[in-house]
């Protein structure tokens, strides 16, 4: 479980994350939504580490997150970001491999277990034809389904992933988001996922963190499970535009209209 109580960031005397309260369940997924500049990807960091926060405190499993060594957060906390890893020269499975590191001890070298994790993690995500490739030549899909494979080989009992689904085509983003969902589910680890999309949100997330910027400096709107979170009524000041929810074969869709006039737009 990852809790943040009262989390602040500012870039300079712009608030970025305000104030926020959250925590993860396990074997649920944990949806960051807002539009752009609201803090989701700053929150991100906040909650693995990357940035620590102005103030308050974010704990895993009960501990402070500034007290983890690092080998002790990598067996904890497995995340992707969007940036992703450079100009590598490793190959696909050697890149994989690295997610293994957390689980070594000083001076242990990789076995054939670690092998045989990272193989597997690569087949999860659609990608064992790559593993002979150089990383630095891979499509930014290809990328990405190798860095989150990557971070399933730490076996870390949560996961935090900064849009997932970022270049990934249609098929890749649904099969990304039920692998996590999947993997939360059977396992009882958390999962933090920043999305963009929100029907992906209502499809693959079990809660919400609806952040909101400008007026909302970056703090929380509404939180609680995805059905109660997707609400017209709290997205439209948020998004600046007409949300139209609809169910099809039980599941929640949305639709999106921009506002054509000024007396259309929410209070």
């Amino acid at each position: 479980m990852i809790t943040a109580e009262d989390v602040s960031w500012s870039y300079g005397a712009t608030p970025v994350v305000a104030g926020v309260h959250l925590r993860t369940e396990p074997g649920r997924v944990l949806g960051l939504i807002g539009p752009n500049g609201s803090g989701k990807t700053t929150l991100l960091r906040l909650l693995h580490g990357a940035l620590r926060g102005r103030s308050g405190r974010v704990s895993v499993d009960g501990d402070d997150l500034v007290g983890l060594g690092p080998r002790e957060a990598g067996r904890r906390l497995a995340v992707v970001v969007q940036e992703g890893a450079g100009e590598s020269t490793l190959t696909v499975a050697e890149m994989v491999l690295l997610g293994r590191s957390p689980r070594l001890g000083t001076f242990q070298r990789t076995g054939a277990r670690d092998h045989a994790v990272a193989a597997a993690c690569l087949e999860r995500v659609g990608a064992t034809h790559l593993a002979g490739r150089s990383f630095a030549g891979l499509s930014g899909g290809e990328r990405q389904r190798v860095l989150i494979a990557r971070a399933l080989a730490q076996e870390a009992t949560h996961l935090l992933l900064d849009e997932p689904t970022n270049h990934l085509d249609i098929r890749y983003q649904h099969e990304v988001l039920r692998l996590v969902a999947d993997l939360a589910h059977r396992s009882e680890a958390c999962a933090v996922v920043v999305l963009h999309d929100l029907n992906l949100a209502a499809r693959y997330c079990d809660d919400l963190v609806l952040l909101g910027g400008g007026p909302h400096g970056g703090g929380v709107v509404a939180a609680g499970p995805a059905e109660e979170v997707l609400d017209p009524a709290l997205l439209e000041p948020v998004y600046g535009i007409g949300v139209r929810p609809v169910r099809l074969e039980d599941r929640l869709h949305l639709l999106f209209e921009p506002f054509t006039h000024l007396t259309e737009e929410p209070a």
